[in-house]
């Protein structure tokens, strides 16, 4: 007989037995060890139907095809970009994943040079934590004047909400642009310098409050008492895992 162990959203640590029998199936941090699905990292739980899924409160970034990433420009090279996004090791950005064109450029610094922040897509994981990106397609660019912080990567969609949801009410309620990257950067920009700072002390709630129930009520509140009344925001209770922002 099939019995789960444990609550939705709770918080469970190694090792410790979320279900048992063959009727679930664990996914994100559980595994399955014989007829017992086990959490790997600490984590939330999050139970949906037979999928038992333990999402990590904490963890390195893995590089995925077609992610979106904030990144800083480190070197540049001929014919292309050294970036850093947090990885082991320094992405590749190539001149032809760049230019809108195939003519050859001899000094790529007078469109991006050292220090500068971008958001790219990652085009290619050649080998573990070696990528390739691209910043042809819409919404890629190099970013402006601003601040980019780090958020732990599994917060990310906690941090966007369900379908932007999150990340539009800070940006609507601060005047703020905020772009959010899946490796854990996000950069804010706000032309009011105090604004500025509570989409940044917001975000830094919403990670290190994102486990516990009732978030979106407590960030609406929030921002209530910096910046004004929050209107028509829809509640949401369950961690989802694919938000994404619309950039």
């Amino acid at each position: 007989m099939s019995k789960i162990l444990v609550t939705d959203k709770e918080i469970v640590v190694p090792g410790q037995v979320l279900a048992e029998g063959m009727g679930f199936l664990p996914a994100g941090a559980a595994f399955r060890d014989k007829d017992r699905i086990i959490a790997l990292k600490i984590g939330l739980v999050n139970i949906d139907g037979r999928l038992i899924k333990l999402i990590p409160l904490k963890g390195q970034y893995l590089p995925k095809i077609h992610d979106l990433v904030i990144g800083k420009i480190e070197d540049v090279m001929l014919g292309s970009w050294l970036v850093d996004y947090g990885g082991s090791k320094y992405a590749m950005l190539s001149a032809r994943n760049f230019l809108q064109r195939n003519n050859q450029v001899d000094d790529l610094s007078q469109f991006m040079d050292v220090g500068d922040v971008i958001i790219a897509k990652i085009y290619k994981v050649v080998r573990k934590n070696t990528v390739d990106l691209s910043m042809q397609g819409p919404g890629l660019r190099k970013l402006g004047n601003g601040r980019v912080i780090e958020v732990s990567p599994p917060k990310v969609p906690r941090i966007i909400g369900k379908q932007g949801s999150m990340i539009s009410m800070i940006k609507d309620q601060t005047n703020c642009r905020i772009s959010v990257g899946q490796n854990g950067w996000v950069w804010v920009y706000g032309p009011d310098p105090n604004m500025e700072m509570i989409a940044i002390e917001t975000i830094r709630k919403i990670e290190n409050e994102s486990h516990i129930p009732g978030l979106t009520d407590r960030i609406k509140d929030f921002l209530n008492s910096k910046v004004g009344k929050v209107d028509k925001v829809v509640k949401i209770d369950r961690v989802d895992e694919e938000g994404k922002e619309d950039v």
